[in-house]
């Protein structure tokens, strides 16, 4: 009978605390769209979203830095970015990027157990009229002989 309890209680909890989260997304996705509403959407540009490694010695880690500029009239946000590897590993500025401010994107790529030719991508998802945007990073990965 306890433990029947104990179960209840840690449904209970689990429900309320999804509702929050979704109360959350919802509040920041209609804060979104006023601002949308209002000034229209922001707009992303990037001096480049293709870079070279050029060769890495497997094992080696590196990273790019890809920078970008909001050319739209309302705050720009990143709201998401990520890899479908874990290789390769995004950090991005995370805070809402004002009109004619400039923000950046670091990729980190781990070439261990790698090797060849390797295409990467990192995908953001942004509050722009185009809601995704692709990055893609090279490396051509050498296995030396030890």
């Amino acid at each position: 009978m306890v433990q029947k309890s104990v179960h209840i209680v840690s449904l209970i909890l689990l429900v309320v605390i999804l509702g929050f989260s979704c109360i959350d997304k919802e509040k920041q996705k209609r804060s979104i769209n006023e601002q949308i509403a209002q000034f229209g959407y922001p707009k992303i540009r990037f001096d480049t979203t293709y870079y070279d490694f050029g060769k890495l010695i497997q094992g080696e880690s590196a990273a790019y830095t890809f920078k970008f500029k909001n050319t739209g009239k309302a705050d720009l946000l990143i709201l998401d970015a990520f890899s479908t590897c874990g290789c390769t590993v995004p950090d991005y500025s995370k805070k809402p990027i004002a009109p004619g401010e400039e923000g950046k994107v670091e990729v980190v790529f781990n070439s261990a157990g790698r090797s060849g030719m390797q295409y990467k991508t990192v995908t953001l998802k942004l509050n722009t009229e185009i809601e995704k945007k692709t990055l893609t990073i090279k490396a051509n990965v050498i296995v030396e002989n030890v």
